[in-house]
């Protein structure tokens, strides 16, 4: 029971991260592509604040639930007398997480610094390129959630 729990955790926080992603890169994003920059980026300043808020505690549990998982699971094959060997698709996963940790923690405590001292300063040139940067790595990231839960589903 304490397995399902843990996996139901894991995989809302998991959706939470790439459904949030989805919806900032092809809804937000054109929706607020008509904005003139002074209106444009402090809302997208005030949006991905909160939205990196939430991811921040969506990938600490999808870390922790993750570890325990495979910590567990671990434990029951060696209790049971075999030698664990992580699945191929969980490896991907794990990988692909991490690497989408570290890149979020360069959006969130890097680019979105930028942001939001172009938005205090109101030097929307300087807002818009560190916009930009989001962007991008939201977009790399969306695709490396996406392979992560394809890896550990086909593999």
């Amino acid at each position: 029971m304490l397995y399902a729990l843990l996996k139901l955790v894991h995989l809302l926080s998991v959706i939470i991260w790439i459904g949030g992603m989805v919806f900032a890169h092809f809804a937000l994003r054109p929706a607020v592509a008509s904005l003139a920059p002074p209106t444009r980026l402090p809302l997208m300043h005030d949006v991905l604040g909160r939205f990196f808020s939430v991811v921040l505690w969506a990938s600490c549990l999808s870390v922790v639930t993750g570890v325990v998982m495979m910590g567990q699971a671990a434990r029951q094959i060696v209790q049971a007398g075999g030698q664990f060997q992580m699945p191929l698709g969980w490896t991907v996963m794990a990988t692909l997480g991490i690497v989408m940790l570290l890149i979020f923690g360069h959006i969130r405590f890097a680019l979105y610094r930028r942001l939001s001292r172009a938005v205090a300063a109101q030097d929307w040139p300087a807002g818009a390129a560190a916009l930009g940067g989001i962007r991008k790595l939201v977009l790399l990231n969306l695709c490396l959630g996406v392979l992560a839960v394809a890896a550990v589903v086909l593999l």
